[in-house]
């Protein structure tokens, strides 16, 4: 029985079967590459056990100097694919230094073909026995090749290399893998490159038996990667298992999965979210085929959100219009987060999806409905200033009236004063101006208006709606006062509701001092810029306040402490400010009375710097 037969053929046939099984996992994904240069390795270190037997089993130097120089080729096989490994494997390593270790690699296989017998020798003169394991094999004396100093500064490279990669990963934290795999491969590393240099150069009479050095290395790769192909394979059976739990709760939950790969631009879909898109089942998906789906004016929005959530920021969240192919308009919630590798690469997105249709619907409903009660606020705010508009509009109708007469009296005398008469007609004009400008302001706040926002001065906001309320003061007894300076920044908004805002405030003001026996009967208007950056206008009254368990709920819809009351003016008042981004709150005077404030936010081209 030969030992060393066995051995080595031992050795080879365990390279070649870890090579075999990486090599299968390559074929079956062709993205592990890293999986594809361990199989390379392996195959060179059996190749190298081979020719290492040919030489010791050799009959001439001739053959013996012919084994060695094909096994150049099977250690070019070991170290290329190597440095590459690690590259890929551990993310490690200078690439410049890699390189480096690869070319001199192949400069000494092209040596090795070019000057003498092989890089080692430049002429095996003889075959000499020595015993291994118990029986004989075969060595070499002859001349050696100066140019094989190529070869040990290649393995001395290689040594720097796979020391700067083991650095990198213990420093990275991963300890494990830097011994196992850094580490082993430098021991080995170091095992070769002390018996080349002493048999090569003569200063031991031994066989080479660096496939055994090989093996070792080949050992501690197949390890690392077979340990996370278990990993990897205790990972998937959580993963089904989580993947079962979760599709019960998402199918409880009506949501739909999707994961997009970004590498081969394909997108796995669940059958919620297929249903939810109109996808059929088996149909491929990539990432323009969803886009297909989205509404033509959401459809920009959705790019943009996806290509900043890619770009870094990690997350998204959108909501958008799906146009279905049979036309039907449908509305999702999308929310998930990419992947990247340690490259800072994306590599792919998960997400869910939800049909929020109802949602959207509801959403605009209660939108109409407050449009309605915004407009039946403002109809009932106009009947009760009916009486005080139609007193305001009669002043001028009455002096048009009179103007007209006097005018005509002063057309029947036999030369009239036509510069008397083009006063009357003046008088006549301003009048009718001003009989207009209160039905257009009537008429302004019956509209049943959508958010019209634009840049507003508060002072002509304030004046506008002090002009239009000031009749109904003087009716009431009530002193109006409106103190806005004009220098205020512009803030941005919709007129019409703004002065609703303000008028029921104004009035809402007055009828606390309905039935008060104060000898001050008086409403306040105030504006000033805040510490907020904000302008904030505030309507005070002497009344007698606000009590005190009322006060968290003015605002609440139905909510009144009026006993005609509606309880819809403030709650009306309070969606008109913040659909603006304002806000708006009561508080109780000190000196009596209550003040009612609301904040605009300044228009962002008048803001001041």
């Amino acid at each position: 029985m030969s030992w060393v037969t066995i051995i080595w053929s031992m050795a080879a046939s365990a390279s070649l079967t870890m090579a075999a099984m990486n090599l299968l996992i390559w074929w079956k994904q062709r993205s592990a590459r890293a999986n594809l240069l361990f199989s390379l390795t392996a195959i060179g270190a059996a190749a190298f056990a081979y020719c290492e037997l040919s030489m010791m089993r050799a009959q001439t130097p001739a053959e013996f100097a012919a084994a060695l120089k094909w096994g150049h080729v099977a250690i070019w096989f070991v170290v290329v694919p190597l440095v590459g490994f690690l590259r890929l494997y551990l993310h490690a390593g200078r690439l410049w230094l890699a390189w480096v270790v690869g070319g001199t690699r192949t400069l000494a296989l092209l040596l090795n073909f070019l000057i003498g017998q092989n890089l080692n020798y430049l002429e095996v003169v003889r075959l000499v026995p020595v015993s291994l394991f118990g029986e004989p094999v075969m060595v070499a004396q002859g001349v050696p090749n100066p140019w094989q100093i190529v070869a040990h500064v290649n393995v001395f490279l290689l040594l720097v290399f796979c020391a700067d990669v083991t650095v990198t990963v213990w420093r990275r934290g991963e300890h494990r893998k830097a011994v196992m795999v850094g580490g082993s491969i430098i021991l080995f590393q170091l095992v070769a490159f002390a018996e080349t240099l002493l048999v090569f150069w003569g200063f031991v009479r031994a066989p080479i038996t660096l496939s055994l050095a090989f093996l070792g290395l080949v050992a501690a790769m197949g390890y690392e990667l077979t340990r996370e192909v278990l990993s990897a394979a205790q990972t998937a059976r959580e993963l089904r298992e989580n993947e079962a739990r979760m599709s019960l709760a998402v199918g409880a939950a009506d949501l739909g999965l999707w994961i997009r790969d970004f590498t081969r631009n394909e997108i796995w879909a669940s059958e919620t979210w297929r249903r939810l898109f109109d996808f059929a089942s088996p149909e491929s998906l990539t990432f323009e085929h969803v886009l297909q789906r989205v509404h033509p004016e959401d459809r920009e929005a959705v790019e943009r959100v996806m290509a900043e959530a890619r770009a870094g920021k990690g997350q998204y969240e959108t909501d958008f219009r799906l146009l279905l192919p049979s036309g039907e308009v449908r509305w999702i919630a999308s929310r998930g987060g990419i992947e990247f590798d340690a490259m800072g690469k994306a590599l792919m997105a998960r997400g869910v999806a939800r049909d929020i249709t109802a949602t959207k619907k509801s959403e605009q409903e209660s939108h109409l409905l407050r449009q309605e009660i915004a407009h039946a606020g403002r109809v009932s705010l106009m009947g009760q200033l009916a009486s005080a508009l139609a007193h305001e509009i009669s002043q001028p109708l009455g002096a048009i009236l009179r103007n007209a007469e006097a005018a005509d009296l002063f057309m029947q005398q036999a030369s009239p004063d036509l510069d008397e008469i083009r006063a009357i007609v003046a008088d006549i004009r301003a009048d009718d101006q001003r009989a207009g400008m209160v039905i257009d302001r009537m008429r302004a706040l019956l509209r049943r208006n959508e958010l019209d926002v634009r840049p507003i001065a508060v002072g002509e906001l304030v004046a506008d709606v002090v002009d239009l309320v000031q009749a109904d003061a003087l009716a009431r007894r009530v002193k109006l006062n409106a103190d806005v300076s004009d220098s205020l920044p512009r803030v941005r908004g919709d007129r019409v509701h703004l002065q609703q805002v303000l008028l029921n405030l104004i009035v809402n003001g007055m009828d606390a001092l309905e039935g008060s026996n104060r000898q001050v009967r008086q409403v306040d208007v105030a504006a000033h810029l805040n510490d907020a950056r904000m302008v904030e206008i505030a309507v005070g009254d002497t009344g007698s306040g606000i009590p005190d368990d009322a006060l968290p709920r003015v605002f609440d819809p139905f909510y009144t402490t009026k006993p005609t009351g509606m309880g819809i003016g403030l709650a009306v008042s309070r969606t008109i400010i913040e659909a603006h981004g304002g806000r708006i709150w009561a508080e109780n005077d000190p000196r009596g009375g209550a003040i009612f404030r609301f904040a605009l936010p300044l228009d962002e081209e008048a803001a001041p710097s």
